[in-house]
């Protein structure tokens, strides 16, 4: 165990085994419909969300974790002696970074000012899982927080993730469609490509979810090609599509993923099913 503790949101999707095996501990965000909400992370499975999602006429509310929930996490690490490294959703599209802010600001109130570096990953979902991974693996061999924090900011600048959405109705009707707004109105039918920086921005369009296939190949090359090898798919009910991404990949980079997952409630809530997605840094971040 190092002196570093690498903490987060549930808004990575690592799968929970990647996440414990490196030792990335994580606090939940929080989806329901009127009847009450429930932590992402305590949800078994993510199917029957995504039936309702698909059926019910108003979406789920999403919200994020407490000042208190942030706390719980962390002063158990504390007391441990040890400093971390707090690695949070784009900022632009959540208020979750500012609350570990806040709670990070009581802590140092309590006298304990360089205990925990809260960062804004400036992505989310499988980019934010990148970042972690690259962060996790210089905690756990033994860098400062200062190099775990440089580490982060080296897989961030590295980082390239794309995703096609099956339609921007869930983006449109979430109030989070961002830049993307100027492709409403008549262009609905479109397969769009997006990317999560700071918030959510349009990258291409195309007619046809071929189309829209082909094109996360080619992205997936254009990755390998600039050294990006360290790649990961994540995906929402689209297991077919996926399998044939990841099969097409292993090709491409000649190597295996560092993480295959489904993107969870909270942000699926955003994107609605369908949703697949690529991305990679330099694989030798996350080693």
């Amino acid at each position: 165990m190092g002196s570093v503790a690498i903490a987060t949101d549930s808004t990575n999707y690592l799968p929970r085994s990647v996440a414990d095996e490196m030792g990335i501990h994580q606090v939940s965000l929080y989806v329901g419909w009127g009847e009450g909400s429930q932590r992402e992370l305590e949800m078994d499975g993510f199917s029957a969300f995504y039936e309702r999602l698909r059926t019910d006429k108003d979406l789920p509310t999403t919200s994020q974790p407490s000042i208190g929930d942030f706390l719980a996490a962390w002063e158990p690490l504390i007391e441990q002696g040890r400093q971390i490294v707090s690695v949070h959703l784009a900022g632009g599209i959540s208020g979750t970074c500012e609350t570990a802010r806040q709670a990070q600001a009581i802590i140092a109130e309590r006298g304990q000012p360089d205990a925990v570096e809260v960062i804004d990953s400036e992505t989310g979902c499988g980019g934010l899982g990148l970042v972690l991974l690259a962060a996790a693996a210089a905690a756990n061999a033994g860098a400062d927080k200062a190099a775990v924090v440089e580490r982060v900011r080296q897989a961030r600048e590295g980082l390239e993730i794309w995703f096609c959405l099956d339609t921007l109705e869930y983006l449109r009707r979430g109030g989070r469609i961002g830049r993307a707004q100027a492709w409403l109105g008549t262009t609905m039918q479109i397969k769009p490509i997006l990317t999560l920086g700071y918030e959510i921005t349009p990258i291409e369009r195309v007619r046809t979810a071929g189309r829209a296939f082909d094109r996360m190949v080619r992205f997936a090359q254009e990755l390998c090609d600039r050294g990006n090898r360290g790649w990961a798919v994540q995906h929402i009910e689209a297991a077919q599509q996926t399998e044939r991404l990841v099969a097409r990949c292993r090709e491409i980079f000649e190597c295996e993923p560092l993480f295959v997952s489904e993107v969870g409630p909270v942000i699926g809530t955003y994107t609605g099913p369908g949703l697949l997605g690529v991305g990679a840094i330099a694989r030798e971040l996350a080693a």
